[in-house]
């Protein structure tokens, strides 16, 4: 029996926590070749060379294509040139391994670079995510135009489902999978208080604050200046500890590291600042922190199945569905300091209910995947 080709693309390690599961499903199962191909943040040292949690995990890393500079400094220029460099980089990549389909996760330029290396391939694309809105983030039209080049679709939501068939896709290949986050929050093995702690060299209290702010890049607010609105809020709750990540390599994400660091001089013993907590320790800092703060879709997406609040600031994911224990909030100090008040006095709830949860989310995309004729994939033409 011949062997199905599937190749994973990774840029983040947020992308890669979402996939490694499936992966590794993937990788089990005798019909499936796996192939994966590293790039972005995983080859750059600023964001933590995550491409060594890949490695750690116990995946070999068939290709990897580097594309940051670290001396970037993170305005839209570079950023163009790095899906330039996207583009060539993984289309030698797809030419080596020669995969049968492409699986690609959300709505980063590099999967768009993918998306259009492989569409020239003539490589069929798996596209997780589709369908979502998030209106402050130019994130969104590189979202459907991902939608347009790809062949299967595997949506978080009902919702999301009809609005890619809507998209004038077909109704056989857009399955509603829900979200594979929520799955990995609900079945990875969590790590104890204790041992999170050693591992970040931090004490975790019960009002710890987890903050993760991306550029919001279609806001007219300038990005130091939402990322300045927000630490004047976090001033404002002196007793919490906070426990900050980076954001993602957008335009202006230079400017958010800068302050954060910044801002973990100034107060060491309050405040921790890490490139990367990867899957594992996220999820594991879930269960003892009072709240999420910022902009990232994983507030919205699996955070509500931990039971807890999310402080959803500024536009970046307006437009997304959202758990009862979503707080929305403009982004200036004053209407984030309230939220996060509002959030610190919510107590922890088990019986959220969260809307992109599935009971079977891993078997229906892995299933998928492996099993849907590539020969109904009309728009490569195979």
């Amino acid at each position: 029996m011949k062997k199905r080709k599937v190749c994973i693309v990774t840029g983040t390690r947020a992308d890669w926590g979402l996939l490694s599961p499936i992966a590794a499903e993937l990788r089990s199962r005798d019909d499936i070749e796996l192939q994966i191909i590293a790039t972005n943040m995983h080859l750059s040292p600023r964001y933590g060379h995550t491409i060594d949690e890949i490695i750690d995990g116990g995946f070999d890393v068939d290709d990897s294509v580097a594309i940051i500079d670290d001396g970037d400094n993170g305005t839209p220029t570079p950023v163009a040139q790095q899906m330039s460099r996207a583009l060539s980089g993984i289309a030698d990549a797809f030419h080596r391994l020669r995969p049968d389909m492409a699986v690609v996760l959300g709505d980063r330029y590099e999967m768009l670079a993918t998306a259009s290396a492989a569409t020239l391939l003539r490589i069929p694309i798996v596209h997780l995510h589709g369908g979502e809105t998030s209106e402050g983030a130019i994130d969104n039209s590189i979202r459907n135009a991902i939608t347009a080049l790809a062949s299967l679709h595997l949506t978080s939501t009902e919702a999301y489902r009809r609005k890619v068939i809507a998209m004038g896709e077909p109704e056989s290949l857009v399955i509603n999978t829900g979200a594979i986050g929520v799955y990995n929050a609900m079945n990875v093995p969590l790590m104890s208080r204790s041992e999170l702690q050693r591992s970040l060299s931090f004490y975790i209290p019960k009002d710890t604050l987890l903050v993760t702010y991306h550029p919001a890049t279609l806001d007219r607010m300038p990005v130091a200046e939402q990322c300045r609105q927000l630490l004047t809020a976090l001033d404002r709750f002196p007793n919490s500890r906070l426990l900050i990540t980076y954001p993602n390599s957008d335009p202006g994400s230079g400017e958010i590291i800068a302050k954060i660091l910044d801002y973990e001089r100034r107060d060491p013993d309050r405040v921790r600042v890490i490139p990367s907590l990867g899957m594992r320790r996220y999820l594991s800092a879930l269960q003892f922190v009072a709240a999420v703060v910022g902009n990232s879709s994983s507030g919205i997406i699996e955070v509500p199945s931990m039971g807890i609040p999310t402080v959803d600031i500024g536009p970046r994911q307006r437009g997304r569905i959202a758990a009862d224990s979503v707080i929305h909030c403009d982004c200036n100090a004053d209407d984030i300091a309230a939220s996060i008040s509002k959030a610190l006095r919510r107590e922890h709830s088990e019986n959220i209910a969260n809307p992109y949860y599935q009971p079977d989310t891993l078997r229906r995309i892995v299933e998928a995947i492996a099993t849907t004729p590539i020969e109904s994939f009309h728009k490569c033409n195979v």
